[in-house]
C-alpha cells in the first residue's frame, strides 16, 4: 500500500487521501478513536495487526504510512514491531522532531511515512539501515506511491498522471480529488490508481483527511462493502504533551 495525495485548500487547509492497497481480509469496517497524551486520535485500525496506515489527532497532526522506502525490498522477518503501530506511538511525542531523534527505527520494516504536524508537512523514510527526512512545502500538491508494489516507472507514470489531473482542473476540492484517486489510470488494473491484482491485493478503502479551519474530519470510503464512515475532530493543538 498505498497511493498518497496532499493537495492545499488555503492558507492553513489541506486534504490528505489515501488509497489502500491490501489483503481484503486486513480492511477495516470502520473507523476507531484512542486517547493518548490527552490528545484524542481518529483512524482506520487494520484488522490484523491492530496499527493504522493512518491516523490524525485534535492537535492538528497527522500522520499515513505507506510501505517501503524508495524501491521494492528484501523482507527479513521478524521485525520489531508494526508499521501501523508505530504510526499511533507518534503521538506519544510532541512533535515531529523528538519523535525522530529518539524512536527506535532498528528493526522496523522499511517504509515512507508523511506527516503533518501543526503546520509543518514531511517525508520520512526510513530503509532498514539509515533514516531520509525532507521537509515539504504545505502549498504545493504532493503523491507518493507505495515503494514494494510499484517500481519507478510506475511511479513516474503515476506522478504523470497527477500532473495531467492539475491541468485538467479549475479547483482541487473533494469531488475532484475524489474522482483522481478513483479514475486515474491507464486501464491497467495492476496499476491505476485503483489497483487490483487477481484479488491478492487490491484498493480496499480511501480515506481522506480534511483539515477545515478548526476542525478536521476523516471520511473513510469501504469499497468492499461500499460504504462511507464519517468523524470529525475540533482542534485544539495546545493539548500537545499534556497528560
Amino acid at each position: 500500500m498505498c497511493t498518497v495525495t496532499f493537495v492545499p485548500q488555503g492558507a492553513d487547509d489541506f486534504i490528505l487521501t489515501s488509497n489502500r492497497d491490501e489483503q481484503a481480509s486486513r480492511s477495516p469496517k470502520g473507523l476507531s478513536t484512542e486517547t493518548r497524551h490527552g490528545q484524542q486520535l481518529l483512524f482506520p485500525r487494520d484488522t490484523e495487526a491492530g496499527g493504522t496506515w493512518i491516523v490524525t489527532a485534535d492537535t492538528n497532526r497527522l500522520v499515513c504510512i505507506l510501505n517501503g522506502a524508495f524501491e521494492l525490498h528484501h523482507r527479513t522477518p521478524p521485525y520489531r514491531k508494526s508499521r501501523g503501530l508505530m504510526a499511533l506511538d507518534y503521538f506519544d511525542y510532541p512533535n515531529f522532531e523528538p519523535f525522530y531523534q529518539n524512536y527506535k527505527f532498528d528493526g522496523m520494516e522499511p517504509f515512507t511515512m508523511v506527516v503533518y504536524d501543526q503546520g509543518a508537512l514531511y517525508d520520512f523514510r526510513w530503509d532498514g539501515q539509515k533514516s531520509h527526512l525532507k521537509a515539504l512545502d504545505t502549498q504545493e500538491k504532493h503523491i507518493w506511491s507505495s515503494a514494494t508494489l510499484y517500481d519507478a516507472p510506475t511511479k513516474a507514470k503515476r506522478e504523470k498522471w497527477f500532473a495531467e489531473w492539475q491541468e485538467e482542473n479549475d479547483s482541487y476540492d473533494l469531488d475532484a480529488i475524489l474522482h483522481f484517486h478513483r479514475f486515474a489510470g491507464d486501464g491497467d488494473p495492476w496499476n491505476d490508481v485503483i489497483m487490483n491484482r487477481a484479488g491478492l491485493v487490491q484498493t480496499v478503502s480511501i480515506t481522506n483527511v480534511i483539515k477545515k479551519g478548526a476542525t478536521i474530519e476523516l471520511l473513510y470510503h469501504d469499497l468492499l462493502r461500499e460504504q462511507r464512515k464519517q468523524a470529525e475532530l475540533s482542534l485544539n493543538p495546545q493539548k500537545v504533551g499534556s497528560q
